[in-house]
């Protein structure tokens, strides 16, 4: 296996499409480009061919040539270094990097540090530990209003309970 010194998930298969091979897979950012390596199921693949559709992507990786080959890989995470992503955009960040940064509330009371980030299918969701206690909040605009990379801070609304 190749190992990743610092691995970021960039994609998780969701199925097979068509017979020869090609994966469906939603994406975590715009890292899915013909010619780069990455990892699935401890095994490194160059991606062949990449078309983005409005549900994800289709991909087509070296050495998959059967659609119950990608089946069984159902579930995997994509993962390539930390090194090889692109440069966040100004005022951008991905999302992998709010873990360890300080959450506030909107009154500024602090509520905990995120520990995790956990893909959905509808959206990520932050896990907030304070102690023994811990919570979850939607990585949505409406519950997380607010990220500041530079002072480390996230600033939630937590759901109703």
């Amino acid at each position: 296996m190749k190992e990743l010194s610092d691995p970021v998930v960039v994609g998780i298969v969701v199925g097979a499409h068509g017979i020869r091979g090609t994966f469906r897979v939603r994406s975590t950012g715009r890292h899915l480009r013909e010619g780069i390596t990455l990892v699935i199921a401890d095994e490194p693949r160059r991606i062949t061919k990449v078309r983005e559709t409005p549900k994800g992507f289709l991909v087509d990786l070296e050495g998959v040539k059967k659609r119950v080959e990608v089946e069984a890989m159902r579930g995997e995470e994509l993962l390539i270094d930390r090194n090889d992503l692109d440069e966040p955009e100004p005022d951008e960040f991905y999302v992998a990097d709010l873990v360890g940064l300080t959450v506030l509330d909107e009154d500024g009371n602090k509520l905990g540090l995120v520990t995790e980030t956990t893909p959905s299918p509808a959206h990520e969701v932050l896990t907030i530990r304070d102690g023994d206690t811990e919570s979850y909040v939607p990585f949505t605009l409406e519950h997380v209003p607010e990220v500041r990379m530079d002072e480390r801070v996230v600033v939630v609304r937590p759901p109703e309970e």
